[in-house]
């Protein structure tokens, strides 16, 4: 008798953050991405609630890639009591090494800044975790190649696949002792992202875990990047003001260093410096040309003549020192910092120095999620709280839908419609409710599959 299986859904299901999803196959448990919670007030206390089951009755976690919505929690999970093994792609496991003490870091200096400012509702603020509990939760991390079978326990098994999201992402295909399979997409790339490889097409899944961030709208396609990125620069150094670019540290940053580096080469931007102010986004900067595998045929044409992520423009900032003093630097510049969507890092402090100046331009470049300050920004609120403060938003704020990393809802399309046969079921995840109703609908009437959105806390049995 076949064992039964049984898939929760712990995050990213009615949002579109803290990816986490348990799939039990008789007495054993696999955790699929282990993400924080970002956004919302009411999302981030998800933080802090009890895992939905002991942490330590779960064997292993498998991560997708290094975005902190999908890896994030991992240290605190560790912190409750996990002791199985990580596992993820050597590429993947570099970002972590990265971005684990990151995170730590800006929790440990977020609750120091409460503290100090006295807008916390905790007396004390306290981190979710510490550096130290990050450098202890690395430990557990086991890098698997793609494309191999990979023994979990009593005949599970699981293979990656590759995403074309960031560095090191991919697709968890896992198959059970039954021999049904099960994927989970984690974020779906797109065809022709720079430096990276396109995402695998994948032919057959008994159950599919697919993601719609975008599920809903559709990126533009007569939006030519470069020369929009180009023309965002030019206006905003011709009033001699500071251009913000808040950009997730891995990926997005190296993309937006990538069109900056083209333009400049091709005489197209003005002479001015480009900072680079994001200790992890540095990081991961330099790891691209660790992971030459991961390369497209374009990027690695360009790195066998010189680095394009690493022009005579760019330059590192490295020390908070050496950030807070841009706050006071006079334009034209750019600066390249994150967090992404502005819920935390140094990005946070030159918005509130920034905003209110109308020289200036902050640029998004990635999906905002709601209740983020960049989400309130791209929104058009005029005033927006940081940090306790009250800041009025006079900076011009624009926004690059194209240069996303996740596929739209007709990339989605494509790439499911080359499955040979529908899944059994397709649930639909990592997407704000109107995204992920939107595909849902569309996977039925256009595709005729059976498919689903569940929600945090929902189970379904595997059969």
């Amino acid at each position: 008798m076949p064992l039964q299986a049984r898939l929760d859904f712990l995050g990213a299901a009615g949002t579109v953050t803290g990816s986490r999803h348990l799939l039990t196959c008789g007495k054993h448990r696999v955790l699929v991405d282990c993400g924080l919670f970002q956004g919302r007030r009411e999302l981030k206390a998800l933080n802090w609630s009890p895992f939905a089951v002991e942490p330590a009755s779960i064997d292993a976690v498998i991560f997708t890639h290094g975005h902190i919505d999908h890896i994030g929690y991992l240290p605190r999970l560790v912190k409750e009591g996990f002791h199985g093994p990580v596992y993820c792609t050597p590429a993947t496991g570099a970002v972590c090494a990265i971005s684990l003490p990151d995170s730590a870091h800006l929790q440990e200096e977020e609750a120091r800044f409460a503290n100090k400012r006295g807008y916390t509702d905790h007396r004390p603020a306290l981190p979710l975790y510490t550096i130290e509990d990050a450098h202890h939760a690395m430990k557990l991390i086991r890098r698997r190649e793609y494309y191999t079978w990979h023994e979990l326990a009593e005949g599970l098994v699981f293979r990656f696949h590759c995403a074309g999201h960031i560095l090191g992402s991919a697709f968890v295909e896992i198959a059970m002792p039954s021999g049904e399979t099960v994927l989970f997409g984690g974020d779906l790339g797109r065809n022709g992202t720079p430096i990276i490889n396109d995402p695998d097409v994948i032919e057959y899944a008994d159950y599919l875990v697919q993601e719609s961030t975008y599920g809903d709208r559709v990126h533009p396609k007569d939006v030519d990047v470069a020369q929009t990125l180009a023309e965002v620069v030019r206006r905003t150094a011709d009033r001699e003001g500071v251009l913000l670019i808040p950009a997730f540290a891995i990926g997005r940053a190296q993309q937006v260093l990538y069109l900056l580096h083209g333009l400049r080469e091709r005489g197209e931007l003005p002479e001015l410096p480009i900072y680079l102010d994001s200790p992890m986004a540095a990081a991961a900067t330099r790891l691209h040309t660790d992971f030459v595998e991961e390369h497209d045929k374009e990027m690695a044409l360009l790195m066998s003549v010189g680095n394009p992520l690493a022009g005579p423009g760019v330059r590192v900032v490295t020390t908070q020192q050496q950030s807070q003093k841009l706050n006071t630097t006079r334009g034209p510049m750019v600066i390249i910092s994150s967090s992404g969507m502005c819920n935390g890092g140094r990005i946070v402090h030159h918005l509130l120095h920034r905003l209110e100046d109308e020289r200036n331009t902050v640029l998004f470049v990635g999906f905002q999620a709601e209740g983020t300050l960049g989400r309130r920004l791209v929104d058009g609120e005029q005033w927006v709280r940081i940090y306790g403060e009250e800041v009025n938003v006079k900076a011009e704020i624009v926004r690059i839908d194209a240069l996303s990393a996740h596929a739209d809802s007709d990339e989605i399309m494509e790439w499911l419609s080359r499955f040979k046969k529908p899944p059994k079921m397709t649930f639909v995840v990592h997407g704000e409710p109107p995204a992920a109703n939107a595909l849902r609908q569309r996977m039925r009437d256009t595709l005729g599959w059976p498919c689903c959105v569940p929600y945090n806390g929902d189970h379904f049995t595997l059969v």
